[in-house]
């Protein structure tokens, strides 16, 4: 019975859930693409030392995939945390009606592992199906001859299956624990759990941004003044830039909407307070998230033009000897910043699904007033824009002093091309922010549009 509940719920879900299982899929095509890289290679027509130098590069990846298994780690419980979030009235539902805790457990690890078999076997057949453009871009990085070629590699599949299940394993046990140990009176009151803001008076606020402003000045400055000390303290800097874009996500939280209060015009137009409101309601989790999101954006174009930038660009007559030994630290680069990109990206689409519970009744309410069809929908698109294109803009501030400070060893290292690496990351950043923007605003307008039906 419990098995059949379960995929009741997974039909029923389906399209609710599609973000969340496409960043499941994308995940494993991912790490399935990482760790088979060295396959790729081999598959095309080299030199005897190119096979064998192209092999012991491989070894070096496996190395970098741990760090790869950590992001996708964090994703998958976040995930994983988007559902509980999502679900716990309903959890609450099957207490109240009889169920033990250990059989709504057994119903949300048979939904888990129905998911997760089914990411699976998609990412898989994802990451075989597109092998020639992943050997492109490893043949690329590491100046081999490349052919179209659809590889098949079952040690890789056999690591990325026990990898990704074990990953899997670990976030549904959490996530079992997690709803085991709330009473039910939370789980059923979840959803009508107000944010209460804090530090959000006047003085409060001149205190964080002027903290935003030293902090940003100290990781920008060190950036393009002292890049030597900022590449060697890289991790302290970046914790830097997420504090200092925190306090400054939570200033523009507030200034924002007085800003736009003090302009009539604007703010009394169409459903523009109703949109304002919910914003500001859900301004305290969604500053830090923001702020996480455009720190974790800008690492992954940087890293990512990095990886281009240091392998790609470094075949020139002014490359330095020795130049083809960093192709698979450079390889490494590029895939790192994939990861975080997907893991970013996905952390945007699931904070908004999660926020929907509250976003269905407060919609009902403004049907049931009168407000057109066409004007909820839009203010659902505006509030879902802000959240996305907020953390992207703040990601391209970071991307400026990243960007210059690759440009500057670019140059030193007699690299070419990074103009173009840069710009290339950037169009293809923004494109999957908008493919993501799309698929999540369609499951945010359809679940309004659910309860009506």
């Amino acid at each position: 019975m419990l098995v059949k509940l379960a995929w009741g719920n997974a039909r029923r879900a389906a399209r609710d859930f599609s973000v969340y299982f496409l960043t499941l899929v994308f995940a494993v095509c991912l790490l399935y693409s990482f760790l088979a890289s060295s396959d790729y290679l081999l598959a095309l027509s080299l030199t005897d030392a190119q096979r064998a130098s192209f092999a012991k590069a491989g070894e070096v990846l496996v190395a970098f995939a741990v760090l790869i298994d950590v992001i996708f780690c964090f994703l998958l419980g976040y995930a994983n945390a988007f559902l509980l979030r999502r679900r716990k009235r309903e959890f609450g539902l099957y207490l109240l009606l009889g169920l033990r805790p250990r059989q709504v457990a057994g119903v949300l690890l048979a939904e888990c592992a129905l998911a997760s078999v089914a990411a699976l076997a998609c990412g898989l057949v994802a990451g075989v199906a597109t092998s020639p453009v992943f050997g492109l871009i490893a043949a690329y990085v590491f100046g081999a001859p490349w052919h179209p070629e659809v590889v098949l590699a079952p040690a890789a599949a056999l690591q990325t299956a026990l990898t990704f299940l074990i990953i899997c394993v670990i976030a549904a046990g959490f996530s079992v624990a997690s709803i085991c140990r709330r009473p039910l009176v939370e789980l059923m009151g979840a959803e009508r759990v107000p944010e209460r803001r804090r530090l959000a008076g006047a003085a409060p606020l001149r205190v964080q941004r002027v903290a935003a402003a030293a902090l940003l000045a100290v990781v920008w400055g060190t950036c393009l003044f002292i890049p030597g000390y900022f590449i060697i303290f890289v991790i302290p800097m970046g914790v830097c830039a997420l504090i200092g874009t925190y306090f400054l996500m939570r200033v523009l939280a507030v200034r924002a909407p007085e800003w736009l209060r003090a302009h009539p015009d604007r703010y009394w137009c169409g459903l523009a307070p109703f949109t304002a409101r919910q914003l500001e309601a859900r301004a305290e989790s969604a500053a830090l998230a923001m702020a996480a999101e455009s720190v974790l954006l800008a690492a992954s174009m940087c890293l990512m033009v990095v990886g281009f930038a240091f392998s790609a660009g470094l075949r020139g007559p002014q490359a330095p000897a020795g130049a083809a030994a960093l192709a698979p630290v450079a390889f490494a680069c590029v895939f790192y910043g994939a990861a975080f990109l997907v893991a970013a990206i996905a952390v945007l689409a699931l904070q908004q699904l999660a926020q929907m519970p509250g976003q269905v009744r407060s919609c009902s309410t403004l049907h049931v007033l009168g407000a057109p069809e066409t004007a909820v929908r839009a203010s659902l698109c505006t509030q879902v824009a802000v959240h996305f294109a907020t953390p992207l803009a703040f990601a391209l501030l970071h991307c400026l002093f990243g960007f210059a400070l690759i440009g500057m060893i670019s140059i030193m290292m007699g690299a070419e091309g990074f103009p173009l690496f840069a710009l290339g990351v950037v169009a293809v950043t923004v494109m999957l922010l908008a493919g993501y923007y799309a698929l999540t605003t369609a499951a945010c307008v359809r679940q309004v549009a659910a309860p009506r039906a």
